[in-house]
């Protein structure tokens, strides 16, 4: 499989109280650790940067997926919250995956989140390691 794009991000200082910045620079950004977790929570987290980047590759997917079966989407919208568990061994995350298709009835709007949910890269890659949950909004 040939390798189309890297993304290289280096993390300093202090881990989730430190910074990241991409190669490139276009990512550059402190960090902390929530305040629910006992941080400060004054700048953006893992788990927040996780989910931003989920909930656009899994909209593109879904994009994707309305585009080869033809069906037109309008303020299509996914939500992706990625939750933090403490565990006795550590953390782990889990993800609810919320997507919005107006104008689509459930049937439709289901198959499209599935399919979605199959070519995902994000989801291809937590699949079996991470509980994700695909939910379709009211």
């Amino acid at each position: 499989m040939a390798v189309v794009y890297t993304a290289e991000v280096t993390s300093t200082g202090d881990g989730r109280n430190g910074a990241v910045r991409s190669s490139d620079g276009l990512l550059d950004l402190p960090l902390s650790s929530p305040k629910a977790v006992g941080g400060s929570g004054t700048a953006t987290n893992p788990e927040q940067l996780f989910a931003a980047g989920y909930a656009a590759c899994f909209h593109s997917a879904l994009r994707v997926s309305a585009r080869e079966s033809r069906t037109a989407l309008t303020d299509d919208t996914v939500v992706a919250e990625v939750a933090l568990h403490k565990e006795e061994s550590g953390f782990r995350l889990s993800v609810v995956l919320t997507v919005e298709l107006p104008g689509l009835d459930a049937v439709e709007a289901r198959r499209l989140a599935e399919a979605a949910h199959g070519r995902c890269p994000y989801s291809k890659a937590i699949r079996g390691n991470v509980e994700v949950r695909v939910n379709l909004a009211a």
